[in-house]
């Protein structure tokens, strides 16, 4: 009997879109399941490459956004890659889809945080949702950019997946 396992941090946000960490060829099996149409890659550094195989194999299209060159890896990550992930997310035919990042806290969880702000949660739930996913690695600057992040940045397509809701 096969064991489908979970990649570190792995979490449902909404209806076929997931957040994770990289998945490791343990995880392989619980991903298959998921029929992943895309993964926005977010980290600075290439995937692994037997996690790019699996991807391959699998014909799921993986969009590596990682991080500016110019910016420090300890710094939030770009208003601009913020955008274009939830650009992507926003595409209700690049599902169903993952967002990663090396452990799926705070590059993932300041695009999903950004998401929420989308979805016109409550800071409160937000930071609530990213605190749980960074545990004691809480970055306060992550924060800071997601109660910052402009909205009106993001282009809402005309057709939004469902769990946009929007007024």
């Amino acid at each position: 009997m096969a064991h489908h396992i979970p990649p570190l941090n792995f979490g449902m946000v909404a209806d076929d879109l997931y957040r994770s960490g990289q998945p490791n060829e343990l995880n392989f099996p619980f991903l298959e399941k998921l029929q992943l149409k895309k993964i926005i890659f977010l980290a600075p550094d290439d995937p692994s490459q037997q996690f790019q195989n699996f991807v391959e194999d699998q014909d799921i299209e993986l969009i590596h956004l990682g991080m500016d060159t110019h910016q420090n890896p300890w710094n939030p990550i770009s208003e601009e890659i913020v955008i274009s992930a939830l650009k992507i997310i926003l595409n209700p035919e690049s599902y169903p889809l993952m967002v990663m990042c090396n452990l799926g806290r705070h590059r993932t969880g300041t695009v999903v945080g950004c998401l929420r702000k989308l979805q016109r949660w409550n800071l409160t739930s937000i930071f609530e949702e990213y605190r749980r996913f960074a545990g004691s690695k809480v970055k306060l600057l992550n924060e800071q950019f997601i109660e910052l992040f402009d909205t009106d940045l993001v282009g809402i397509p005309n057709n939004p997946p469902p769990f946009l809701y929007l007024s």
